[in-house]
């Protein structure tokens, strides 16, 4: 059954018990027009800022210009990373690595979005009248545990993901899913947990939009099955 994001948006949130918005990310690439309705943000922020915007309801085209990060701008394709950032400067003088190289190797395995794009829209998926790239949910782990199940549902295995300590809503939650083709879960990152309201108990989560409908309707099975069985808070 074909249905609207919004729909989308009310079963993943009504099902998983959100505490917010699950968030739809569409990156613009050179020539694309960016969908109508989103205004651009008044000052310049980055994009796990806008993303925690949009998870309480902002709707935002964000073009190259207005953003802050070029960290992250980096990973969308949309600018070269700086050098600082790419010899580990940057990152090291945080403090969390023991040296520039460790910082350095960090960087250098990063998922790059292979082409060019010039800016992204941010909305809640309820909102999204267009495709997104990725959907991002962000919440306590027992909800996002539930994405992780679905992953193995059809074919078995292991889940694997990939984080680091810096780039969670950028690379982990929008580029490696868009990427890999398969959700990714990251503990956030230093920049989300400095420059954003993110909670200390909250885990992150992308999936690419692809998969959003027959998650959807497994979340539908599963609210009458394991879901009834498991403890929930």
């Amino acid at each position: 059954m074909l249905r609207t994001n919004a729909e989308y948006a009310a079963k993943m949130k009504s099902i998983l018990k959100l505490r917010s918005e699950p968030v739809a990310v569409k990156l613009i690439r050179e020539g694309e027009a960016y969908p109508k309705g989103p205004k651009e943000p008044d000052s310049q922020l980055s994009h796990c800022q806008a993303v925690f915007r949009a998870r309480e309801g902002e709707c935002l085209n964000i073009p190259f210009e207005m953003t802050n990060c070029h960290v992250g701008a980096a990973v969308f394709g949309m600018t070269e990373t700086p050098g600082k950032v790419a010899s580990g400067e940057f990152h090291a003088g945080v403090g969390i690595h023991d040296s520039v190289a460790a910082a350095e190797r960090m960087i250098s395995t990063r998922l790059l979005i292979p082409y060019k794009t010039v800016g992204e829209t941010v909305c809640p998926l309820k909102n999204a009248d267009f495709i997104p790239d990725a959907v991002i949910i962000i919440d306590i782990p027992e909800r996002i545990y539930w994405i992780l199940s679905m992953s193995t549902a059809e074919k078995g295995g292991r889940a694997e993901i990939s984080t680091a300590p810096f780039q969670c809503a950028c690379e982990d939650i929008t580029a490696v899913p868009m990427l890999t083709g398969s959700p990714n879960i990251s503990l956030g990152c230093f920049g989300c947990r400095k420059k954003t309201d993110m909670r200390a108990d909250e885990l992150a989560c992308g999936i690419p939009y692809g998969l959003i409908p027959g998650y959807v309707a497994r979340l539908e099975r599963y609210s009458e099955g394991p879901i009834q069985k498991a403890k929930r808070d």
